[in-house]
């Protein structure tokens, strides 16, 4: 089987990240296993981060542990030692053996198992600006310093992003606009034109801007390619989120690769590649 890490087209190459470290729709979240895996083969795979009582981050999506987690309550109220403790739970909920990840525990693996040359780990930050003190601003450098290569920092807050990415310089990062009723006031006003111009203005130092794949696609609807202008300063556009393989996402898949986005988060990389490789 080849590996799903991309596809190439009209000379133009478009990664497919694997959401939340899933390279197929029946894998667990954030399983180390399948985080060094796509590493190792050069993939882009992207996990979550939230605070938690130690002024650090944990590989979570959820603010709550329930969902994710075998955990109750808040990651914000949970000191490290207890997080470490917990087991994931797959996608029926059932105990999985492997347990929590917190951002160290994965910079630690990557320094064990550096990752192949070309891949990419975004770590996705769902917390905000106001959630940041001195201490977790200096737990995230310490942990993402000595591995900073590896990742690009992402998130919708920019003013979060930026602080943290102060704290290590070699740090690459993203930025994700798309937030609320974004779609349904630029399908009611139109103005993709403004939409993605202040994103570029509010993230000059960003390298990937990450847009919600109906944005990408009503623009062109639209008449407007709100890829262009961001390729026109020299970023590059990851789209989210393709969940599943059906014949109307993959009618999606190849609008968002005519329209050369570099990336597309996807649930399910094995099926889409399998499904549209030559």
């Amino acid at each position: 089987m080849v590996d799903p890490l991309y596809f190439d087209r009209d000379g133009h190459r478009t990664w497919l990240k694997w959401h939340r470290a899933r390279r197929k729709a029946t894998d667990p979240v954030f399983t180390g296993a399948r985080i060094l895996e796509g590493l190792r083969l050069g993939a882009s795979v992207e996990v979550d981060l939230v605070i938690h009582a130690d002024h650090g981050c944990a590989v979570l999506h959820n603010f709550e542990l329930d969902k994710e987690t075998t955990g109750t309550g808040q990651v914000r109220d949970t000191a490290a030692n207890v997080l470490r403790g917990l087991h994931l739970r797959d996608n029926t909920g059932a105990v999985l053996p492997d347990r929590v990840m917190l951002l160290e525990d994965l910079c630690a693996l990557l320094t064990e198992q550096p990752p192949q040359e070309g891949a990419l780990l975004q770590l996705d930050f769902k917390e905000e600006i106001a959630a940041l003190d001195d201490r977790t601003i200096a737990n995230f450098a310490n942990s993402v310093g000595p591995v900073a290569d590896a990742f690009i920092l992402s998130g919708g807050d920019i003013g979060a992003i930026r602080t943290l990415s102060s704290a290590v310089p070699a740090l690459k990062t993203g930025y994700d606009p798309c937030y609320g009723d974004s779609l349904a006031r630029l399908q009611a006003t139109g103005d993709f034109a403004s939409f993605i111009g202040d994103a570029l203005t509010a993230a000059p130092q960003a390298d990937m801007i990450y847009l919600a794949y109906e944005i990408v696609l009503s623009a062109q609807d639209a008449g407007f390619d709100i890829v262009g202008p961001i390729h026109a300063v020299g970023k590059r556009v990851d789209a989210w989120t393709i969940r599943q393989v059906t014949p109307a996402s993959l009618e999606q898949i190849e609008r968002l690769l005519a329209l050369q986005v570099d990336q597309i988060t996807t649930d399910d990389p094995e099926g889409l590649h399998a499904a549209l490789a030559p």
